[in-house]
């Protein structure tokens, strides 16, 4: 497998993990502390957080930290619209469009430098 297509996974693999666990931890939010929800998302913070790791081993922390929290922002905004019906309004997608539009800025100008 290509290293480049490899370590992408990682990186989406990890947004996955950030997003699961935030979202997790919406749904467990307000009841009883020891709740399936909050374990959850804090196993998946673990897991996330390994996988991070990985991520930080091969790429710099100025590429990786805006893309990873960058991508985690747009995926939990989606999770919220989608799954818990969360309404989102305009100037939010506006900003999910600046967020994207930032963070094609900072990994393609990366391969240009």
């Amino acid at each position: 497998m290509n290293s480049q297509l490899f370590f992408s996974l990682l990186i989406l693999v990890t947004v996955a993990l950030n997003t699961g666990a935030q979202t997790f931890l919406k749904l467990g939010a307000g009841q009883n502390p020891l709740n399936i929800f909050l374990l959850g998302g804090i196993c998946l913070y673990g897991l996330s957080t390994i996988f991070y790791i990985l991520v930080l081993g091969k790429f710099n922390l100025s590429l990786a930290y805006p893309i990873v929290i960058g991508l985690t922002i747009v995926a939990t905004m989606i999770v919220g619209a989608t799954i818990l019906k969360e309404k989102i309004t305009i100037s939010q997608w506006l900003g999910v469009g600046l967020l994207l539009s930032g963070i094609s800025a900072i990994a393609f100008g990366k391969k240009i430098s």
